[in-house]
């Protein structure tokens, strides 16, 4: 009896150790809940943790014409940016550097990227496709999305807090919209790291984050 005893204590220690672990892992990342991007660190067990910023409910069309919404990420990491096919220097780079996360990413359906243009009322499902034939994007992977202006410029700004304004002053909702971040979000849709999608070196970072929440 004796023994059982030390061997069911180790059981539920170990269990704890394990628990706290997970918990530690979970916020080796800071979370981000507004737009000044200051980071957070927040234990599960903390009262603000159930008022974390979460992406709400969305739905697009990607390139293949299918319908995505934020059904199609449930329970995944994906990262996030806003584009436009026409740019002719930034968002280049941005999609060349999201294939490295591509690469790196491939075989694991628990990674997604997913890719907002900005100029809706050019960039149609058939030039969306031509797009991601010329950057070899995998469409099982990696969605880019139209829809209504509005939609995508309010889950922008409201939600991913992407609009950075290069110097403007945003005036109305529908003013032009163009950022240079990429966005992670986690699992539960909470947002947990920001990287300049101009910087090689910062999809390394990326990477190793997506990793930690992995």
């Amino acid at each position: 009896m004796r023994i059982q005893g030390v061997i069911l204590t180790i059981v539920i220690g170990s269990i704890a150790i394990a628990c706290k672990e997970n918990r530690s892992k979970e916020i080796e990342l800071p979370f981000y809940n507004e737009a000044t991007f200051t980071p957070e660190w927040i234990n599960a067990e903390d009262e603000k943790y159930k008022s974390i910023h979460a992406i709400p409910d969305f739905e697009f069309v990607n390139q293949n014409g299918d319908t995505i919404s934020n059904n199609t990420f449930q329970d995944k990491i994906y990262v996030t940016n806003f584009f436009f096919t026409l740019c002719p220097n930034v968002c280049p780079r941005m999609t060349d550097n999201l294939t490295i996360v591509q690469k790196a990413f491939n075989k694991d359906d628990r990674v997604k990227i997913l890719s907002h243009t900005v100029m809706p009322w050019a960039d149609s499902v058939a030039r969306l496709a031509e797009y991601a034939a010329l950057h070899e994007i995998n469409s099982d992977q990696w969605h880019l999305v139209t829809g209504d202006q509005k939609d995508i410029y309010k889950i922008a700004r409201e939600s991913y807090f992407a609009d950075e304004g290069f110097g403007k002053t945003v005036t109305s909702d529908e003013d032009f919209l163009h950022t240079e971040n990429i966005i992670l979000i986690d699992q539960k849709r909470r947002i947990r790291g920001i990287y300049n999608g101009t910087i090689r070196l910062d999809m390394k970072r990326m990477i190793d984050d997506i990793y930690t929440l992995l």
